[in-house]
């Protein structure tokens, strides 16, 4: 959640507030920021939102007032000495390059798993999140993969002793904390698997 972050964006020079956009962000969070800044401008790669967020965002988004929707744009450089102080945009169809004052800078860059390089050694749903635990028993049955005798641990894909954490687990809560705090407890687990087979 952003709020916690509230009282900082209230500090520095510039009221402005960039958001670099590439998946879709819930705009709630959008018109958030807004109430914090001056203005807030969403940079987006491509033609427009319309091809990644429902109709009913994108209005909400235009009704209010400070937020700008900048498409074709994206950030090629930041700038500052102890913090921001300006980032350099570029258009994509001109390729004609901008500084502006910005004092902050927050990037969404979405949750596409990107884990097609696995092929078809560990199980993934069909949107690429890598399954694991009780969510690879279909019908309280393994998977046809799964060698061993017990059932697939927390974390633990359908090759025995492969974990996954972190955002690219299918279900997996989509926080830094969440994900550091899979890879802490994930540890005892690999130690436990390397215990039982060695």
């Amino acid at each position: 959640m952003i709020s916690p972050a509230a009282p900082w964006l209230r500090h520095g020079d510039s009221a402005w507030r960039f958001l670099l956009r590439r998946k879709p962000l819930a705009s709630g969070r959008k018109v958030h920021f807004s109430k914090f800044a001056e203005k807030v401008v969403m940079l987006v790669r491509g033609i427009s939102l319309a091809s990644t967020m429902s109709h009913y965002l994108i209005e909400q988004i235009e009704k209010t007032s400070n937020i700008e929707v900048w498409p074709h744009t994206s950030v090629i450089a930041v700038h500052g000495e102890s913090r921001l102080s300006e980032i350099t945009i570029q258009c994509s169809p001109s390729g004609k390059t901008k500084e502006l004052p910005a004092t902050s800078l927050f990037i969404f860059i979405g949750a596409q798993p990107r884990t097609e390089w696995l092929g078809d050694l560990i199980q993934r749903d069909d949107r690429g999140f890598i399954l694991s635990g009780p969510d690879l028993l279909i019908g309280g049955k393994k998977p046809q993969s799964w060698t061993l005798d017990r059932d697939p641990g927390l974390l633990e894909t359908n090759v025995p002793g492969i974990f996954v954490v972190g955002d690219v687990r299918h279900g997996s809560v989509k926080r830094v904390a969440s994900g550091v705090g899979e890879g802490a407890v994930v540890v005892q687990f690999i130690h436990q698997y390397l215990a039982k087979v060695q």
